[in-house]
């Protein structure tokens, strides 16, 4: 689709979960544009620094694209959060996705919108059919990356300090109940600016999101200096063979997306857009952004989450909508067992977002009219 955002709705109370990362970055760009911001941080620390400060600092610290220091408020838990705002922004790892849903799922209201930021999985779809359980008519959006990018100064002593690099310019976005996408359009407009566009549907989202693409692969063919604490620069390390296999997953993924009925972007499409790149190649690619731009570095610890966000809720989710859609997909599997064997986690077992969604009992026409639903 092609409709665009307009910025019709105004000023709102904004709930943000998570205050690690996108949580804090979120919250200084949203109170710097005169929104009231609570952040619930679900993974603690209790008590957390954004509450101990004194009430006359304002402890939360962004500088470079996003610049200002800010005091948002904080909750307590997730009813809290539900009673503090009319829109909610989901910005905690996808691997913690699962948590703060069932926390949230009792307490929220018809006039909320919950905005899923990035949605790897189909978490909106899960928050949906809890609402629509409980009879609550709630509206439901996601993204399939961040609006802002981030990072922590690098040493970071203060939990509270984020160096946000980029506000992407362009985004999709998708609505659950469907016929709702351009309140939900106008609402992001209001929030964060202009650039947001409708996506067909969630599966398109799901797809759009290409984390789990480079990041499995990267993750468990750098195991060894993970291990080993090394510093290693991540586009430095998608070596030609490494390349390879993250373009069989890429593959794999758009050939998902042309049985879903959805058009994905490649990596080399994306790059060029995102990044100006030129080569031709994913090994290209990497060459120049690393020569560019050097970080982002790799994970130093093994407790890392990328293998856990990203195989078990990214790649995972794409094996099992491949099967639904008749789709071989055997490097995505290999790669999901390797990470398994590897780490010595059954990723399979862990997400149980498929059979709370019913997904194993579903085909895919079901699924689609889950994902459309409320359609005009």
């Amino acid at each position: 689709m092609s409709r665009q955002a307009d910025e019709t709705v105004p000023a709102q109370r904004v709930g943000i979960v998570g205050a690690r990362g996108i949580g804090p970055t979120s919250a200084a760009a949203l109170m710097g544009a005169r929104q009231a911001v609570t952040i619930w941080p679900p993974r603690g620390p209790v008590p957390h620094p954004l509450a101990t400060a004194p009430l006359t600092a304002a402890p939360l610290t962004a500088e470079s694209a996003v610049a200002g220091r800010f005091r948002p408020a904080l909750a307590a838990d997730a009813a809290a959060l539900c009673t503090a705002a009319d829109t909610t922004l989901i910005a905690v790892p996808a691997n913690d996705h699962r948590t703060v849903l069932h926390a949230q799922v009792p307490h929220l209201r018809a006039w909320q919108v919950v905005i899923v930021s990035s949605m790897a999985s189909l978490s909106a779809l899960y928050l949906h059919e809890g609402a629509r359980a409980r009879g609550v008519d709630a509206t439901f959006a996601a993204f399939g990356t961040t609006v802002l990018t981030a990072r922590r100064p690098d040493p970071c002593p203060d939990l509270c300090m984020v160096r946000v690099m980029r506000r992407r310019t362009a985004l999709g976005v998708a609505a659950l109940p469907l016929a709702r996408t351009d309140a939900v359009l106008a609402r992001c407009a209001a929030l964060f600016g202009t650039g947001f566009s409708a996506h067909s549907n969630m599966l398109e989202t799901v797809l759009t999101n290409l984390n789990p693409i480079p990041q499995g692969p990267l993750a468990l063919f750098n195991r060894t200096r993970i291990e080993r604490a090394e510093a290693w620069p991540q586009y430095r390390y998608i070596t030609p063979r490494v390349a390879a296999v993250i373009e069989a997953l890429d593959d794999e993924r758009q050939a998902l997306g042309a049985a879903l009925g959805v058009h994905v972007r490649s990596l080399p499409e994306h790059s060029a857009q995102s990044f100006g790149s030129r080569a031709a190649t994913l090994a290209g690619i990497a060459e120049e952004l690393h020569a560019g731009r050097g970080r982002p570095p790799g994970p130093t610890d093994t407790n890392t989450r990328l293998p856990a966000e990203d195989v078990l809720v990214g790649l995972a989710l794409r094996a099992e909508l491949g099967r639904l859609a008749g789709v071989p997909m055997p490097a995505t599997r290999t790669v999901i067992e390797a990470a398994a064997l590897i780490t010595r986690r059954d990723f399979r077992k862990e997400n149980d977002l498929p059979d709370q969604l019913r997904l194993d009992g579903t085909n895919l026409q079901a699924l689609v009219a889950q994902v459309s639903a409320g359609a005009d």
